[in-house]
């Protein structure tokens, strides 16, 4: 059996065009001394696909393991199945091709086209931080989520990430195309600020200011909060909330 090393593997990644993994500095976190306190590091996203966007505060990103903080981070195993992928595809073994890239999603990566190029990207499941948008199935659920799309859909973000949730989502401040998406959000009436997790003064404000002026989801005369729906939908045994 042959054994893969990591320059045999480099090679292999080099001729089929793949980033080659390195190994950080033990020193280096990624992190620039300019960052917010409390962020523990920052990733910079492909464009966010429609169809990944959840709800008005969650959505689903890749990054590039391109990407200074992911190249070094890609298991082994992982560009294993890429190059497998590969030479399937290239003798037209579409359903061994289709079951390695199965594997490769269940890893946490996905191979994405963009710009007419295969990429490998790492999944990250991304929660905004501060704030609280009505679920699908309350009323404004499909709207908010809707505003979100608009404001990130098919667009690269970049994400301040300060923590994980329970739920093993990356919780962090988006922002995209110069502009604080969470601010946006907020300002439109969209969102709550979420005040059991965040004491931003300025998300306080731009809440106050989309209730002044009967903004998006402030329309109403009595919003429900989610936090709310949600304590109600499992108190009730009902459908499973986040």
């Amino acid at each position: 059996m042959y054994v893969w090393t990591v320059e045999s593997v480099s090679g292999i990644l080099e001729f089929y065009n793949f980033p080659i993994p390195s190994l950080p500095a033990a020193s280096s976190n990624h992190r620039p001394s300019s960052l917010p306190e409390g962020v523990q590091f920052v990733l910079n996203t492909l464009p966010v696909n429609n169809q990944n966007i959840g709800d008005g505060d969650g959505f689903t990103a890749y990054v590039a393991t391109t990407d200074p903080r992911e190249s070094g981070n890609v298991p082994i195993e992982v560009h294993e199945m890429v190059i497998a992928r590969t030479e399937a595809r290239n003798r037209r073994d579409y359903k061994s091709a289709d079951a390695l890239q199965s594997s490769i999603k269940e890893a946490g990566y996905k191979i994405i086209v963009c710009s007419d190029e295969e990429i490998l990207a790492r999944k990250y499941r991304i929660r905004m931080r501060g704030i609280d948008a009505p679920e699908l199935k309350m009323t404004y659920g499909k709207e908010s989520k809707s505003a979100l799309v608009k404001l990130i859909g098919g667009k690269r973000t970049t994400i301040h990430v300060y923590e994980q949730d329970q739920f093993d989502r990356y919780v962090g401040d988006v922002y995209c195309n110069c502009a604080f998406i969470q601010e946006k959000m907020l300002k439109n009436g969209h969102a709550w600020h979420f005040t059991t997790y965040d004491k931003r003064p300025e998300f306080a404000k731009w809440e106050r200011e989309a209730r002044a002026a009967q903004r998006g989801l402030f329309a109403s005369l009595n919003p429900e909060k989610p936090w709310d729906w949600r304590r109600e939908q499992r108190s009730g045994g009902g459908i499973q909330v986040y």
